[in-house]
C-alpha cells in the first residue's frame, strides 16, 4: 500500500487538517457558496493559524447560518452580540463586522460579474497557477487591492494568497507531496 505523502505544514495529529489537505486544499472551486464560506473563514485567520480556524469551522457554519449570504448581509447588532458571546468561534468585533460588510460586497460582485467565481477566476484567465514557497504574489496583491477598493476588510495580500490556495486557483502542494502537480 502506498503511503500518502503530504505537505510539510500538515499537522499529522489533527484528522481535520489531514482531511482538509487531502480533500479540499488546492482543489479548484467554482461554487459561490463555497467561495463565500472560504473568504469569510480566511478573513478570520488574520493573525492566527489556519488550523485554529479549521478547528472551529463547524461552529462557524452553525453560528453563521451555514454561510447563507442573504442572512449574513442582514445581521444586526443583536446578532453581532450573539457572535461576540459565542465562545466556540473567533470573537473579534472587527472581524465579525467585516464579515457582514464583506458579505454585502461579495453580493455586489456576484451581481456585477454573474458570480463571484467569474470575478475571482478572471484574474488568471481561468487557469490554475502552480507555485510553492511564497505567501503573496502579484496576483494576490492585485486581488487584495481590488477587494479593498471595493470596501472589503481583512483581505490583505497574505490572506488573499491563502484564499487563492484554498480555492485551488493557486496550487501550492509541496514538491514531495503526493498531490503535487507542478507546472502543466
Amino acid at each position: 500500500m502506498n503511503k500518502i505523502k503530504r505537505c510539510k505544514w500538515v499537522n499529522m495529529s489533527n484528522p481535520l487538517y489531514i482531511k482538509y489537505h487531502d480533500k479540499e486544499w488546492g482543489i479548484p472551486v467554482y461554487d459561490d457558496h463555497k467561495l463565500f464560506e472560504m473568504l469569510i473563514l480566511e478573513s478570520f485567520q488574520a493573525g492566527l493559524s489556519w488550523e485554529c480556524v479549521l478547528n472551529k469551522r463547524e461552529y462557524f457554519r452553525e453560528s453563521y447560518d451555514n454561510f447563507d449570504i442573504d442572512k449574513i448581509c442582514n445581521y444586526d447588532d443583536k446578532k453581532i452580540k450573539e457572535l461576540l458571546d459565542n465562545k466556540n468561534i473567533i470573537r473579534n468585533n472587527l472581524k465579525i463586522k467585516a464579515s457582514i460588510n464583506n458579505s454585502k460586497i461579495f453580493k455586489s460582485i456576484q451581481k456585477e460579474y454573474g458570480s463571484f467565481a467569474n470575478y475571482i477566476w478572471k484574474f488568471t484567465n481561468n487557469k490554475v497557477i502552480y507555485e510553492v514557497g511564497v505567501t503573496s504574489s502579484k496576483l494576490s496583491d492585485t486581488i487584495s487591492e481590488d477587494l479593498k477598493r471595493r470596501g472589503m476588510k481583512f483581505v490583505g495580500t497574505t490572506i488573499i494568497y491563502s484564499y487563492l490556495q484554498a480555492a485551488g486557483i493557486i496550487n501550492s502542494h509541496d514538491k514531495g507531496c503526493s498531490l503535487y502537480k507542478g507546472k502543466e
